[in-house]
Formats: C-alpha cells, sequence, structure tokens
C-alpha cells in the first residue's frame, strides 16, 4: 500500500522503548546505508562519516557515552536492534576535496568535460575557504551537514516501518574515545538506536503529535 509522504512524518515519533528481541532484517540495513550515502550536502561535500552498531559489543562501546550524564538513554542504546552513530570530519583539506572530485569524475557527473571538473572544485573550494577563512566555522559548517542527512535519515527510515530516537544526550569525548574515532580525523555528533519499539513500554507511540500551527511557522509572500 502507498501511503503519501506526509503521512511518514506525521505518524514517525521519538522512541521511548525498543523490543529487544525485534532486529532489522538485512535487506532493510542495506537500504539504510544507501539513505546515508545519497543524503544532500552542501557543494555535495559529504563531510561526514557514521558507526553502525549491531553487536552487544559494539552497542555498550557507544551506551558507555551515556552513564555520567545521561544514563535515561542506556537502555534504548542497548536494546535497539541498531545504532547508527553520525560523525563530522575534523577538518576538511585539499586531499579530500579532491578524493570527493575524483569520484564524481568516476559517476560520470562531468560528462568527459575537463572544464566543468576544474570549475567544480573551485566552486566548492570557495565555500569551504570561505567558511575556513573567513566565517571561520568551518567545523559548524560540516556539521550542519551532518543533520541535513539525519533529517533525511529520520524520515527515510519511517518508510520502511523503522522506529528511530536521535540523541545528542551522550558525552562526545567519551564517545569519540570509546570508537576511536578523533585518530580518524572525525567526531561525534548525534547517536541514533533504531529498530522497532516496544508496543506496551514506549509511552511516546501513544501521545498524539504535538505541532505548531501552519499560521505561526509558514509565511506566504
Amino acid at each position: 500500500m502507498q501511503h503519501d509522504i506526509t503521512s511518514y512524518a506525521k505518524s514517525r515519533h521519538t522512541v521511548k522503548a525498543y523490543n529487544p528481541d525485534k532486529t532489522i532484517p538485512d535487506e532493510h540495513i542495506a537500504k539504510i546505508k544507501e539513505l546515508l550515502r545519497y543524503s544532500a550536502s552542501s557543494t555535495n561535500a559529504q563531510p561526514w562519516h557514521f558507526v553502525i552498531a549491531s553487536t552487544p559489543e559494539g552497542k555498550e562501546k557507544i551506551a558507555k557515552s551515556t552513564d555520567r550524564l545521561y544514563p535515561f538513554n542506556r537502555n534504548s542504546i542497548i536494546n535497539a536492534s541498531h545504532v547508527v552513530v553520525f560523525c563530522s570530519r575534523l577538518d576538511i583539506e585539499e586531499d579530500y576535496l579532491l578524493r570527493v572530485l575524483e569520484q564524481e569524475e568516476r559517476d560520470g557527473r562531468f560528462g568527459g568535460n575537463p572544464e566543468f571538473k576544474v570549475q567544480m572544485h573551485a566552486g566548492r573550494s570557495l565555500f569551504v575557504n570561505l567558511h575556513k577563512h573567513d566565517f571561520k566555522d568551518v567545523q559548524h559548517w560540516m556539521d550542519k551537514q551532518v543533520y541535513l542527512n539525519l533529517g533525511a535519515f529520520l524520515l527515510g527510515v519511517s518508510t520502511l516501518g523503522i522506529d528511530a530516537t536521535p540523541m545528542e544526550g551522550i558525552e562526545i569525548t567519551e564517545l569519540d574515545k570509546q570508537l576511536g574515532l578523533r585518530e580518524q580525523g572525525y567526531t561525534g555528533l548525534v547517536v541514533v538506536p533504531i529498530g522497532y519499539h516496544h508496543t506496551e513500554d514506549d509511552y511516546n507511540a501513544k501521545l498524539p503529535k504535538s505541532r505548531l500551527p501552519e499560521s505561526d511557522i509558514i509565511t506566504h509572500i
């Protein structure tokens, strides 16, 4: 049965309790990986990395980042089928920009036109350097691209019948340490347990959705 895209936006919710006995099938995990890869980002910079934990050991490493300040988040991480850690790059240097450029060429983005390739690199470098040297907010700019991905991800998994819980209630320093992220050139931003909610214990599933009225948030001109 086909659904209008807004039906998923209206029905998805932030899960407060997961069913530990239900596992996301492999074919859906494959689609989830594609969702992560094909998200939009400014200038197609893709300044992100993702860690997907499905084993008890992997989920425990992530859960340690909740223990000191956010213990209420531990059970969702442990009981979810999988946990996705959304990470941002710590830098965006020339060698990385060239790697993106070469991938675009392999994927046929330039149609064999070397001039278009040069223009693409110059345009992307312009924006990166503006944030790096003029605005001096390149880390924040990269983080914002990861949040673009997160928004698409939450809606995307809902179309697969998969529940999700975006969490900023984590200690980033501990998370990065547990996963060895900074040594790889990344830092964690958001942890997202995914799976299937516990019918009895997930109180949020029983509550009506609440949003500000359209008149408050949309202006027509």
